[in-house]
Order: C-alpha cells, then sequence, then structure tokens
C-alpha cells in the first residue's frame, strides 16, 4: 500500500494519515523497501544512455543536494544515481559504472564537469540530447513532493530521499507510466 500511495504522490504524512500508522512508521518502512530495491543488471554493451541532474533539499530549505542519474536511452531504465554535491568526485562512480557498459553513446546537458569524465568519442552534449531524461525529472517531480520545485517538502534526512528515489526507479512504484520497456 505504502507503494501505491507514493506512486499516487503523497507525502510521508499523507500516507500515516491515511493508513493509520505514525509518520516514523512510514518512514522506517519506506527505508527496509528502499533497501530491497535493486537496480536493474545490464550486461549489453554499446548502448546509449543520458546523465542529468536536479536538486532538492535535505533537513532544511537551506541544505540543497542534487541527484545525479543515468537513464539507458531506449528503455528509459534508470541504471544508477546518488544524492549529494554537483562535483567531479562525486559524478565519477556513476560515470564510471557506465563506462564499464563501454556505451555507444552517453548524452548529457553543459554542466562543464562532464567533457573530464566521458571521452569525446562518445561524448554527446548539446541542447535537445537529453530530452527522455529531462522528461523524466519533469515527472518525477509531479510524482514526489519533495522534488517539486515550490513546495515545503523536503526529506528531513538525506537516507530517505534515497530510499524513495529507489522505490521510484527500481521496485516499479513510481516507473508505471515513466519507463517504457519496449519501443
Amino acid at each position: 500500500m505504502i507503494k501505491s500511495l507514493l506512486r499516487e504522490g503523497c507525502g510521508v504524512r499523507d500516507i500515516s494519515r491515511v493508513m493509520g500508522i505514525s509518520a516514523k512508521t512510514i518512514l522506517s518502512r519506506i527505508i527496509k523497501i528502499g533497501r530491497r530495491s535493486v537496480p536493474p543488471q545490464i550486461m549489453e554493451h554499446g548502448r546509449s544512455f543520458e546523465v542529468d541532474e536536479l536538486w532538492s533539499f535535505v533537513g532544511s530549505k537551506s541544505n540543497s543536494v542534487w541527484i545525479t542519474y543515468a537513464i539507458e536511452r531506449k528503455t528509459k531504465q534508470v541504471i544508477g544515481f546518488f544524492v549529494g554535491r554537483k562535483t567531479r568526485e562525486s559524478i565519477r562512480p556513476l560515470i564510471d559504472k557506465l563506462l564499464l557498459l563501454r556505451p555507444k553513446r552517453i548524452y548529457t546537458d553543459g554542466l562543464n564537469i562532464y567533457p573530464g569524465l566521458i571521452p569525446r568519442e562518445i561524448h554527446r552534449q548539446f541542447q535537445y540530447s537529453t530530452n527522455r531524461i529531462e522528461r523524466l525529472n519533469l515527472t518525477l517531480r509531479t510524482h514526489i513532493k519533495r522534488l517539486s520545485r515550490k513546495t515545503i517538502c523536503f526529506s528531513k534526512k538525506q537516507e530517505y530521499l534515497v530510499a524513495h528515489l529507489k522505490i521510484c526507479f527500481w521496485d516499479g512504484t513510481c516507473n508505471k507510466g515513466m519507463t517504457v520497456h519496449h519501443s
């Protein structure tokens, strides 16, 4: 039921009220479900990926964090993500994961960090190269209150945000309607 309510864009307090249990219990269940959610195992080489970032808040509205993630371009499946600062060191593990898959192309926006991490021959960086992931950003912001641009909602702890994203990306909750498995 928690996953269904998350899919509908309900916040923790909304879910707590509907289910008649404490917000603390809801948060602990979200953490447990998130721990069981695992990324897809992609073994096929030569795929194309898009990488982008969006921001949220953790702890307070004065503490912004970045969610950087990668999708496989054809299926729109989220391959990996991290929550933290937008630096070369924090983005490197995600890019390294993609490079292990020997991609045909990696598409990014204009962030100046990417050219130093992605080999020039596979990196594409131009205005319309990240349409799919930008659309997913919009869908995420629509379905997850704590990701909305103008909101009073934020995650009290980073682990709650990470667990919620894992559930959305890998447990079939938020990606219903966001992910197309066949093109």
